[in-house]
């Protein structure tokens, strides 16, 4: 080999950002242990803790989003986009990557922007069904587009799109143990239908309280319940459930590092519709009722649930509908064996496996190092 690969990877903001892009930087390694991979994030976001801990080396942008409610501010944001471009020219410059990855995110945009004017090959990577500004505005600049979802040509140049779908966590694929005793390891009955309640890394306002104004509707359903509230709510939650009680068959967690035990847990998933949750959703097979966040750009949520919801692979209850709806639609849908197995088997037929290696390879080829 001439030289050791270097690879740039940019992007994050949330986990279905940065999951993807660890994901992808551990493929490359695995086909290239040579490779130097050297991440580059938002300041103050996910990403400066998740990265390091994951092995890898990460700088920092002060980059942030538009405040689309206090346009002043905006003079601010504005700084903040050229110091960050400057940044990233230095980063690129010290660094002498061959390859710039993006996987969406604030810090994607400068990082990916300056690497294609310096002259190094890029590769975005969409995780929805609907492309998020960033990568839009990358687009022209990049020589491949890995996405998850079909249909994405009316965003992207259709002859630089890649269906390969989204990266997963590993892990959740590596679990070994078996459902019962992920079921004991909650402290729950293997012989009881599992409701598993999340709401993306953070949690989600929205289904915590659909959860808490039905705990006598939960008490009495004869099924029980994993519900990782996000560390944000946990307090509150924590307080409100001292006032009125905790049902003997909910299993409160402020958050579950062990996802892939709790999936094999649950009979059914109650979940936001990020990308990165749905992929995992489809490649472990699980049912799924989605709760799209109304708080996200172009409701691209809405979007990708219903890429699964029109397959008759998963099921949807609108946020604004959640209180309402939520709870009794699960407690029925677990009970129903019959709706288990379609959803099961429909959304089996959505994974895209192997997506992490697959961007990998096509990130190698593009390095166009030996």
């Amino acid at each position: 080999m001439s030289k050791n690969l270097k690879v740039i990877i940019s992007g994050g903001g949330t986990g279905g950002h940065i999951f993807p892009a660890i994901s992808i930087a551990n493929a490359v390694k695995a086909r290239r242990p040579d490779a130097e991979i050297l991440f580059v994030g938002a300041d103050g976001r996910m990403e400066m803790q998740r990265v390091p801990a994951a092995g890898y080396a990460i700088k920092g942008l002060p980059i942030c989003g538009f405040d689309r409610k206090n346009l002043l501010r905006n003079v601010k944001v504005l700084y903040k986009i050229w110091k960050s471009q400057r940044m990233a020219r230095k980063i690129i410059k010290d660094f002498q990557p061959d390859v710039a990855v993006g996987v969406g995110g604030y810090a994607s945009g400068p990082t990916l922007n300056k690497a294609a004017a310096m002259g190094i090959p890029c590769l975005i990577q969409e995780q929805n069904s609907y492309a998020g500004v960033t990568n839009k505005l990358l687009a022209k600049k990049a020589k491949k587009i890995c996405v998850a979802y079909e249909g994405m040509e009316r965003f992207f140049p259709a002859e630089k799109i890649i269906l390969t779908g989204n990266p997963i966590r590993q892990s959740l694929l590596e679990t070994t143990v078996s459902k019962a005793e992920a079921t004991k390891s909650f402290g729950l009955d293997p012989e009881k239908k599992t409701i598993l309640i999340v709401g993306g890394s953070l949690g989600a306002r929205t289904i915590n309280e659909s959860v808490l104004v039905h705990l006598s509707e939960i008490e009495t359903s004869g099924v029980q319940f994993i519900w990782q509230t996000g560390k944000y709510y946990s307090a509150e939650i924590d307080k409100r459930l001292r006032q009125v009680g905790q049902p003997d068959n909910l299993k409160v967690c402020d958050f579950i590092s062990d996802m892939g035990t709790a999936y094999r847990a649950a009979d059914l998933v109650i979940s936001r519709a990020g990308a990165g949750s749905i992929s995992e959703f489809c490649l472990l097979g699980k049912p799924v009722i989605l709760v799209p966040s109304p708080n996200v750009a172009e409701d691209h949520q809405t979007k990708n649930a219903m890429a699964l919801v029109d397959r008759q692979a998963a099921l949807i209850v609108k946020d604004a509908d959640a209180d309402k709806e939520l709870i009794s639609m699960a407690i029925t849908t677990a009970n129903d064996d019959a709706t288990l197995a379609s959803l099961h088997e429909n959304i089996l037929k959505m994974a895209l496996p192997d997506s992490a290696d697959i961007i990998a390879g096509e990130v190698i080829k593009l390095a166009k190092i030996d």
